[in-house]
């Protein structure tokens, strides 16, 4: 059975079903399956011998139709964030080793004339292929690779299975009841795991992807305004955006009566800003989705509103998708078993394989049981960030940092910034002939925006352990 197996079922049985909504525009799913097979067609018939394709695409239909397309091609596809700097950019393409990227008008000069550069436009527009019709395998073939922030310096790829999507999405249809009667909003960036969720849960269940437009995000009034004209029944998110509305969204007035589920992930929900989130919200189901890029959700927690209290974190819950879950007696550290677990690393050209059937991914996150066998977040064990559901290796914005000769030494560190997010913050040993400005502007031409340094100290030395390592704990008092 093909993962994409379900999404043709309902494109047969009900054609005329809405799939995707993006502003003024929409497809059906029949109308869908039409575009999907065509450009996994002609990407088929081309010459070159095609294993992974990067979509330079924004959210939304465009970029729905490259990732079918990739897929019912027997292919893997690599979604990047466009807005990402250049050289990022480059770096991700080339350690990928992807033979084709998809994009629109013409090539990036980030693009290697090396390698193929499709326009989706074009490909829409002219090519009269007949369809695809056939059945890439489901299994341990390779599906995804989504790039993060990397502890070695430059970004790394985890590498994602066809088996271990089908799997989350079969855990999410009976957990969350999914079905064509849906209507899903989308917001999160096709690079992010969050949207696996939007993409492969909604369309394996006959429901409608409604895009979330970007310029919402920085207006709640209008962003709930929106959730209610569209009758959205179901919405995964960041905590982030969630505790924006709360504050700003005007939900006294606006009571959103379709809406029956909302997911959230990628970051600790302050149980205060969630009591009052529920209170707004009363006959709204919450459920708190854990779990690093690597092994998708492997624990969930539905809120249960009577157990919410002020100065007590809610829990992470219990496992998903069959998963087995187990505490490192050492350490304290969160181990899964799970068909959601990466297939592994890709960088530099190949994959490296981790695990085993038998083996367990070591997550980093410290947790514990509470006396209902729920399992509970205690942070983390290595120094890796969560900014709005984004990871950040510290490390990665420290050797960019050394790069520049006129810094003698640095360290990043997580605070907390005036919205209670996690950010970055970073701590320098410059020369005397250093400039501050020359350095930031190093970082903004290297790194996505939600990597920047949130604040900046220089100091005349750092302080250090007994062991000769960097004490980060007393960096950590600096900036309280």
């Amino acid at each position: 059975m093909s993962l994409l197996a379900p999404f043709d079922k309902i494109c047969n049985e009900t054609p005329e079903q809405i799939a995707l909504i993006q502003e003024d525009r929409q497809l059906s799913y029949s109308q869908l399956q039409q575009k999907v097979r065509k450009l996994s067609t002609l990407l088929k018939t081309r010459n070159e011998d095609y294993q992974r394709i990067a979509i330079a695409l924004d959210r939304g239909i465009d970029s729905v139709i490259a990732i079918l397309s990739v897929l019912d091609a027997g292919m893997c596809y690599v979604p990047l964030d466009i807005k990402n700097p250049d050289i990022r950019l480059r770096y991700i393409v080339k350690d990928a080793d992807v033979q084709c990227v998809l994009g629109t008008n013409k090539r990036p000069y980030w693009v290697d004339e090396k390698i193929s550069w499709l326009d989706i436009n074009n490909t829409y527009e002219n090519n009269s292929s007949t369809l695809n019709t056939s059945t890439p395998p489901l299994g341990p073939t390779l599906a995804a690779i989504l790039y993060t922030s990397g502890s070695t310096g430059n970004p790394k790829g985890v590498a994602i299975s066809h088996m271990a999507i089908e799997n989350f999405t079969r855990w999410c249809r009976t957990v969350f009841n999914i079905n064509s009667e849906d209507n899903v909003a989308s917001l999160s960036p096709f690079h992010f795991d969050l949207s696996t969720f939007d993409i492969f849960c909604s369309l394996n269940n006959g429901a409608t992807i409604h895009f979330i437009p970007d310029s919402l995000t920085m207006a709640p009034s209008r962003l709930t305004s929106w959730l209610q004209q569209h009758d959205i029944t179901i919405w995964y998110t960041v905590p982030s955006i969630l505790r924006f509305i709360t504050l700003k969204g005007s939900l006294k007035d606006r009571k959103l009566p379709y809406l029956k589920t909302i997911l959230f992930a990628g970051e600790v929900f302050p149980t205060t800003e969630l009591i009052k989130l529920c209170k707004l919200l009363p006959s709204i189901d919450f459920f708190n989705l854990f779990g690093p890029t690597e092994t998708n959700v492997c624990c969930y927690w539905h809120v249960e509103r009577d157990r919410l209290e002020v100065n007590t974190p809610i829990p992470i819950g219990l496992p998903t998708s069959n998963s087995t879950l187990k505490i490192n007696p050492e350490n304290s550290e969160l181990l899964v078993k799970s068909k959601n677990n990466l297939s592994g690393y890709w960088q530099q050209g190949k994959l490296t394989h981790l695990l085993s059937d038998t083996d367990y991914f070591h997550t980093g996150d410290k947790v514990s049981l509470n006396k209902y066998g729920e399992y509970c977040f205690h942070g983390r064990i290595d120094r890796m960030l969560k900014c709005s559901g984004y990871r950040i290796e510290p490390a990665e914005i420290e050797q960019l940092i050394l790069q520049y000769s006129e810094v003698v030494n640095c360290a990043v560190i997580g605070i907390t910034d005036s919205a209670n997010t996690q950010r970055p913050a970073a701590i320098l040993v410059l020369k005397p002939s250093a400039n501050l400005k020359s350095i930031i502007s190093l970082l903004k031409t290297h790194l996505p925006v939600y990597m920047h340094p949130y604040k900046f100290m220089i100091v005349e030395s750092l302080p250090y352990l007994t062991n000769g390592k960097t004490d980060y704990q007393s960096l950590q008092q600096t900036f309280k």
